[in-house]
């Protein structure tokens, strides 16, 4: 609301007090409500200064204003980013409840977390958390030896900012590669140690990058990585992935290219892994994120890597092998997935033979034991079915209620496998099955001060724009009432084949607590409905998953579930764009907008660091003038507009993303501080010493939930906590 409409309203007031009350009393009223308003909005926002660069695009000119703040060297930015910072911790300071919420948050985070175990060589594995650590820690037991820490990566560092990012363990379980994160970047260092004596067999391999570790007997291992960047690491461009053998006990310098690296085709992520009757080599590579190719080279017998799909126009991998039998997981010609069989000799798609066959829902495989589990996505419910190496459906697997389950993985000479399960409200329980029988029961239950009972989920479809059901999953406290005034968080991805399908966080039961009501719909881009779904949001379809997530926030509405003035929106990377078009195309339908480490400026973001590789899902500006005119049309930073009332936002970011770059954060904040015309706060929390979000500490991730939603409280009314409160006190 700019300030000619607050001198209107004023005015109308003046004229209605002054026919009813002394001109004393009025001026008393209107100060106070002069007070209230100033209050609650006299943020100084750093002043970013304009430093314009012009671009042009099929004979259009843009105007790009905050070009510098992308350089992440320059002193420039450093001092913009502790000047914001400042302001935004001048604000959420004086949020009365942002202790009590983090206190909150930090007893509820304060319980036991045991993964499933895992057996590798002589001894039995399992990751466990006490509780408040800001890393889970990895124990381990034998038949001959007492349960021990094997690895604490809460060791690393002292503030915890350092994580353990992968495990690799030889095939015979004597030795162990692990990966390290540092202040959550993507670039990683493996670190090889025997597992009998835990000390270091050889040098860290460094400067590695969207990589796994595939051993070889145990003579080395395969990894793979970019060249480092000559100018910012956080930030240049990195696009030719290879592949790379490492020989143990060699230097780094010595480790043998195996794939990618010429300059004809280059290949942005490349991956290799040995089977596990260390036969074959399987070696996929991608110019984006779906779609690769697949080729196979036979270890045993040294021959020319042999091609098993020759295009990037499906997605396919290995899972497994039976000598020469391959059996390929894929979407080429069923965008449900499916399972084929193929044999080394002849591998042309010609001979390619079903082996599970595609089906209405969507498929993902794991295996176990001498057998594979199915497990389909129902309108983002899990459905589990075990079949044997023949193709024989032996069983489904009922699980423990509705939600999703995970895991049914294990080595194929194991007798039992553990699985998870867990909805919105449901702590994630762990399960031990019998793989020949499939029977289970319940392995391990965490013990949290939160009562599942209080809570329920219901899962609806709405229509979207152009008349596309879409499924939604909103869950509550029970017994709230439908009066439009219930806090709530719309979540949402849509992009890149995700799937969000129900799982627990104790950030979010802290929400539903205080009677916040919490809503995900399953939106087109995403993977719940296979290929076709994800393909009807990506590049010139995008503006429908916008228009699904409109149509989520106008079903809550309209459903009394809750009101403008008490919906927020949230989403993180694809889904901080998702955030990022749906307020600035529709500002006027909720309260709070929260977008984290989003990606922003759509028509340099494939600039960036791995960036190029997105383009599957928003193609890029340079591919064509409509495709640039479709992308500026929706592109976050380019449709702030003067003169607009925006939602209060808070943007959250991390200095070290090196995989969406801060830059798209800080250009956005600078447009809606710059632009916006309300009263509303635009503000940048900027997490230093932190990526895009994987291996953050407990302690980090407590502090920002404790901001996130204290902030979007705060600025629905509240000025106590919503459970001590049914009426938020509005000022």
């Amino acid at each position: 609301m700019n300030k000619l409409h607050y001198f209107f309203k004023i005015k109308i007031c003046y004229r209605t007090y002054w026919k009813q009350w002394s001109f004393s009393i009025f001026i008393f009223i209107f100060s106070l409500f002069i007070f209230s308003c100033s209050s609650n909005n006299s943020i100084d926002y750093h002043k970013t200064n304009k430093i314009p660069v012009v671009d042009t695009y099929y004979d259009s000119e843009v105007i790009d204003n905050y070009r510098w703040l992308e350089d992440d060297l320059s002193q420039e930015t450093g001092e913009w980013v502790k000047s914001q910072n400042t302001t935004t911790f001048d604000y959420l300071n004086k949020i009365p409840f942002r202790e009590e919420l983090k206190e909150r948050l930090k007893k509820l985070w304060d319980y036991e977390k045991i993964s499933a175990p895992f057996k590798e060589g002589n001894y039995t594995y399992y990751f466990k958390n006490s509780g408040l650590q800001n890393q889970r820690v990895l124990y381990r037991s034998s038949e001959s030896s007492d349960l021990e820490v094997f690895l604490d990566p809460n060791t690393f560092s002292n503030d915890g900012t350092t994580s353990l990012a992968g495990l690799s363990f030889s095939k015979d379980g004597t030795m162990l590669a692990y990966s390290i994160s540092e202040g959550g970047s993507d670039w990683r260092k493996i670190i090889t140690i025997s597992t009998e004596t835990k000390k270091l067999v050889e040098d860290t391999i460094v400067d590695v990058k969207f990589s796994g570790v595939s051993w070889k007997y145990n003579d080395g291992f395969y990894y793979s990585s970019y060249d480092k960047p000559k100018g910012s690491e956080l930030s240049e461009k990195t696009d030719q992935h290879k592949l790379y053998f490492h020989k143990l006990g060699t230097s780094q310098e010595k480790d043998k290219l195996i794939f990618g690296g010429t300059p004809e085709e280059k290949n942005r992520y490349v991956r290799g892994f040995v089977t596990n009757d260390n036969r074959f080599l399987i070696i996929d590579a991608a110019k984006r994120t779906s779609g690769n190719k697949l080729f196979i080279k036979d270890l045993k017998n040294p021959s020319e890597i042999k091609t098993i799909v020759n295009d990037y126009d499906s997605n396919t991998t290995l899972i497994d092998n039976l000598g020469s039998k391959l059996f390929l997981f894929t979407n080429h010609n069923s965008p449900n997935n499916r399972v084929i069989t193929v044999d080394f000799g002849d591998l042309n798609k010609s001979n390619w033979k079903d082996f599970i066959a595609e089906s209405d829902f969507v498929l993902s495989l794991s295996k176990a034991g001498g057998f594979f589990f199915a497990k389909y996505m129902v309108d983002a419910i899990s459905k589990v079915y075990q079949y044997d190496y023949k193709g024989n459906l032996l069983r489904e697997i009922n699980l423990p209620g509705i939600g999703t389950a995970s895991g049914f993985s294990a080595k194929n000479n194991q007798k039992e496998l553990y699985f998870s399960f867990s909805n919105y409200y449901t702590p994630a329980t762990t399960y031990k099955l019998d793989i020949k029988s499939g029977d289970y029961q319940e392995f391990w239950k965490p013990s949290i001060d939160f009562n599942s009972s209080n809570y329920s989920s219901k899962q609806i479809f709405y229509l979207s724009k152009d008349g596309t059901k879409v499924p939604m999953i909103i869950t509550y406290k029970k017994g709230i009432e439908l009066n439009g005034k219930n806090p709530t968080i719309l979540y949402g991805y849509g992009g890149f084949n995700i799937s969000r399908t129900p799982g627990f966080s104790v950030a979010n039961a802290v929400w539903m607590e205080q009677g916040g009501v919490y809503a995900v719909p399953n939106i087109r881009g995403g993977g719940e409905y296979g290929k076709k779904w994800h393909d009807g949001g990506v590049q010139t379809n995008k503006q429908n998953v916008f228009d699904d997530f409109i149509a989520a926030a106008e079903y809550l509405i309209e459903n009394n579930y809750t009101s403008k003035d008490f919906l927020a929106i949230r989403g993180g990377s694809n889904g901080g764009l998702l955030v990022g078009a749906t307020m600035t195309q529709r500002p006027d339908l909720m309260k709070v907008a929260l977008p984290a480490v989003g990606v922003l400026d759509m028509l340099r973001y494939h600039k960036f660091t791995a960036g190029a590789g997105w383009a599957y899902d928003y193609g890029t500006s340079e591919q064509s003038e409509e495709m640039f005119k479709y992308l500026k049309g929706y592109s976050p930073i380019h449709n702030v507009v003067k003169n607009t009332i925006y939602p209060a936002t808070l943007i959250t970011t991390g200095d070290h993303d090196d995989r969406v770059v801060p830059a798209h954060s800080f250009k956005f904040a600078a447009e809606l501080q710059e632009k916006d015309s309300g009263l509303n706060p635009m503000l940048i929390r900027i997490e230093t010493n932190a990526g895009h979000g994987s291996g953050t500490p407990v302690s980090k991730r407590i502090e920002q939930y404790a901001d996130i939603f204290g902030f979007t409280l705060y600025n629905m009314g509240y000025r106590v906590l919503p459970e001590k409160t049914k009426t938020p006190i509005k000022g």
